[in-house]
């Protein structure tokens, strides 16, 4: 392993480049862009100009985020949550994630006529099919459970290249999500879901210094204990579930430790939960830019430009079906991108463009919606291949 490959390194290249965003954000232009959206981008760029890798093969450490920091970002950003303000965006950010997980559907369907599927693909354009419902409606959780079902984890080629536009598509859709409550915000009336008034307090102010706090080393070692423990719980209890035949992910059993834990005023009062929990979902978003690799599809050749079109078809029509639903139905602008991007990130992505909108009435129903996709991805995605592939 060279001194540029080692884990420490790729660390601080991470690190590095959320500094600079939030430097660029606090300083420059760019704080109309926010600190999330530049960080996938500064991190893409360093990644595609060869500074860090893009796949966790010859990174582990990008698998170590999505595995610990990933979820301790859940679980910290879910403590203060009072779970009063997130009643009135409950359900209609459930309404606009099942829009959208119908939407993937429908994408699916007719991006792979688009690509015709059985000749550009093969035999196993079905199970591919399925595999981005079920990573667009979940996640990747959704995506590897279909693919090793049809075998699709067997032919390197295809299953590399899908993975390739796969992550490079979430990657440009939560730049996406960022930006469209941004441009459309004045001209789209505000509807069922909107800010009430502590959140609209909150856009007033700096988003910047909302996330800033004083922290004593006693909050951080308490933080750091809760959310390592609650993992671990975590995962324990859902490995013992799933051994009774009771499949519940992980991630809504963390969901649901915090959310007592966040009930109780000591809990409630402890400082440090912004600054940690924001930190970890930025090295989260720095880890899908790097992902974000252009070479790979583009060395696949015709197979590459033929699935990228595929992917750019289906969120596209995810995307269109979405919003045009939510502007008929009178759904805050800002509920329908974070329903959507738990569509396609999954809920650690819909958890940070949440707190990027400054709407932490959002944060805990886009953890749940992003937790529910991970619970009905598989089954959508083979329906989709048994009946409407």
């Amino acid at each position: 392993m060279g001194p540029f490959a080692h884990p420490l390194f790729i660390l601080t290249v991470l690190c590095v480049n959320v500094v600079v965003s939030e430097w660029l954000v606090r300083h420059t232009f760019f704080k109309h862009f926010g600190s999330a959206l530049l960080v996938i981008v500064v991190t893409a760029v360093t990644a595609n100009l060869g500074v860090i890798p893009t796949n966790s093969t010859e990174a582990p450490i990008y698998s170590g985020v999505f595995t610990y920091v990933a979820p301790l970002a859940i679980f910290w950003l879910l403590l203060p949550v009072n779970l009063r303000s997130v009643l009135r965006a409950g359900f209609p950010m459930l309404a606009m994630f099942l829009i959208g997980s119908a939407g993937t559907v429908v994408g699916v369907v007719v991006a792979m006529k688009v690509i015709g599927g059985a000749e550009s693909i093969g035999e196993l354009y079905r199970p591919l099919g399925a595999a981005f419902v079920g990573t667009y409606t979940g996640g990747s959780v959704n995506f590897n459970a279909l693919a090793l079902h049809y075998g699709l984890v067997k032919e390197g080629v295809l299953y590399g290249a899908a993975t390739a536009a796969d992550n490079i598509l979430t990657a440009l859709w939560m730049v996406v999500t960022i930006a469209v409550p941004r441009f459309l915000s004045r001209y789209w009336p505000a509807g069922i879901g909107a800010k009430n008034s502590t959140s609209a307090e909150a856009v007033e102010s700096s988003v910047i210094e909302d996330d800033t706090e004083s922290v004593h080393p006693i909050d951080v070692g308490v933080l750091l204990a809760a959310g390592s423990a609650a993992i671990w719980l975590a995962d324990l209890l859902a490995d013992w579930l799933s051994g009774r035949g009771v499949n519940v992910p992980s991630v809504l059993i963390l969901t649901t430790f915090a959310l007592v834990l966040a009930q109780i005023p000591a809990v409630n009062r402890l400082r440090g939960t912004r600054v940690l929990g924001m930190f970890s979902v930025y090295l989260f978003l720095a880890v899908i830019g790097a992902y974000c690799d252009v070479a790979a599809l583009s060395g696949i050749g015709r197979l590459g430009a033929t699935l990228l079109v595929f992917v750019m078809v289906v969120v596209f029509i995810h995307g269109v079906i979405t919003f045009v639903l939510a502007r008929l139905f009178r759904i805050d602008v800002d509920v329908a991108a974070v329903a959507s991007q738990a569509n396609i990130g999954g809920a650690t992505s819909a958890l940070a463009l949440a707190r990027s909108l400054s709407r932490p009435d959002l944060v805990l129903p886009a953890v749940l919606v992003g937790s529910l996709g991970y619970g009905i991805g598989t089954y959508l995605g083979f329906f989709a291949a048994a009946y409407l592939l």
